[in-house]
This record gives C-alpha cells, sequence and structure tokens, in this order.
C-alpha cells in the first residue's frame, strides 16, 4: 500500500451543511491522500482531528482575512486547493447588499487569498440558473461569483449548481426553505429531462461531489448539475 500523499486545503463554509459533511469526509481515511484542513470559522467547530487546523476569526472582515493569510504565513502553508461551501439567502443575510457580501464577496475574498497562497484548483457550491445576467438577484449575485473566481487564475474550477439542498441545518432556521424541502421532492419525479437540474438534491451528494473532486487532475472550468453531481457523489 502507498503512502497517502498529504496536501493542504482551505475550507470555507465549515460550519454550514454541505460544508461540514465535506469536512467530516474529507479527514476520513483515505489511501490515496490525506488532507491537511484549514478552516476560517466565526463559531467554533464541533470536530477536532490532528489533520484540522480551524481558525477562529470573523472571515468577513478584512481584518479576519489579513489573519488568515498571517496564519498561513507562519505556519509555511502552500495551499493545493479551495473549496468553498459558502451560502445564505436573502431572508438569513437581512439586505441585498448584505446577500452579496457574504456570497460574493466574502467568497471572492477566501478565493483570492487561497490563490495567492497556492492553490491551483477551486472547488464552489453554487446554484442551479446562476448567471451574471439573470433578472433573479440571487442568480445573478451566484453568477457575478462564478464569474469573479474564474478571473483569479486558478488551472481547475468546478461550480457545482446543485437544486434545493435537503438537509438539517444545525442551529439554524428557515421556515421557508423547509416548506421547500418537503415539498421540493414530492416534485421530483416530473422534473425530467433538461428540468433534472432542478430537482432537490440531498446535501449529501453535494458533499461527496466535493470530495470526489478535490485533488482531481485536468484544467479549465466546469459546471456540474444534478446529474453530474451524483455522479462525483458515487
Amino acid at each position: 500500500m502507498s503512502v497517502p500523499r498529504s496536501a493542504n486545503l482551505l475550507l470555507a463554509g465549515a460550519t454550514g451543511l454541505v460544508g461540514g459533511l465535506a469536512l467530516a469526509a474529507l479527514l476520513a481515511a483515505d489511501r490515496r491522500r490525506h488532507w491537511q484542513i484549514y478552516a476560517p470559522t466565526r463559531r467554533a467547530l464541533s470536530l477536532t482531528h490532528p489533520r484540522l487546523h480551524p481558525i477562529e476569526i470573523d472571515p468577513g472582515t478584512p481584518t479576519g482575512q489579513a489573519q488568515i493569510e498571517r496564519v498561513l504565513v507562519a505556519q509555511g502553508v502552500r495551499l493545493d486547493c479551495f473549496v468553498c461551501a459558502i451560502g445564505s439567502t436573502l431572508k438569513a443575510a437581512g439586505s441585498q447588499a448584505a446577500f452579496a457580501a457574504i456570497d460574493r464577496d466574502l467568497v471572492l475574498a477566501l478565493a483570492g487569498i487561497a490563490r495567492r497562497h497556492g492553490a491551483r484548483q477551486a472547488i464552489v457550491v453554487s446554484s442551479v440558473g446562476a448567471a451574471p445576467s439573470s433578472a433573479s438577484f440571487y442568480l445573478r449575485v451566484k453568477g457575478e461569483m462564478e464569474a469573479g473566481v474564474e478571473k483569479l487564475g486558478f488551472e481547475r474550477v468546478d461550480f457545482l449548481q446543485p437544486g434545493l439542498l435537503l438537509g438539517e441545518r444545525a442551529g439554524v432556521s428557515r421556515p421557508g426553505e423547509r416548506i421547500a424541502q418537503v415539498l421540493n421532492p414530492l416534485l421530483n419525479p416530473f422534473l425530467l429531462g433538461s428540468l433534472r437540474r432542478y430537482r432537490a438534491i440531498p446535501a449529501e451528494k453535494v458533499a461527496a461531489a466535493l470530495v470526489a473532486l478535490a485533488g482531481r487532475k485536468g484544467s479549465g472550468v466546469t459546471r456540474l448539475t444534478n446529474a453530474a453531481i451524483e455522479d462525483c457523489a458515487r
């Protein structure tokens, strides 16, 4: 058996639904690669592991972002991969400006840090329908985020564009999303062909796809909707 290769990964959104699932999976035994995971979070992680390196700051502030860079420099970390599972809603953010600050500006700031510290691959959870020209503010912001990440110079970028995520968010109440989580799976059988990408999808599958893509060879920009996400998750 070959010795697993150690690689460094910056994980954004580790306390969220998809990010938390991805974190646990990345830390699980892997015969091919052992990830050293650097996770900037505003609140403490409940999970501990020798290969998990929490950076407890507010990554949404310039001070917090500077602290992330100081930690990476102080520890001599050269990153291989950036994984981002940051995601809010307009209601949770409180305003359009606050939503854009999280789902576009924060993602771009952390992606920029990762790129400056060596990351060649970025894997980012976005949304089905994301486009800079979308009439939907939510999807327009997601599209602007994608366009910004593309410009940062990563060799490989994978955007995951799932439909509604199914799963329990610890400590977060989103009544509207909860109702949609109950109703949308009932619609899934009717969403066929090109409409399949709008189906609800378990967060576990999205997290599994993130893990499967981390460290994958290749170059260019790829966008994966539900069918491709499910293929990766397998």
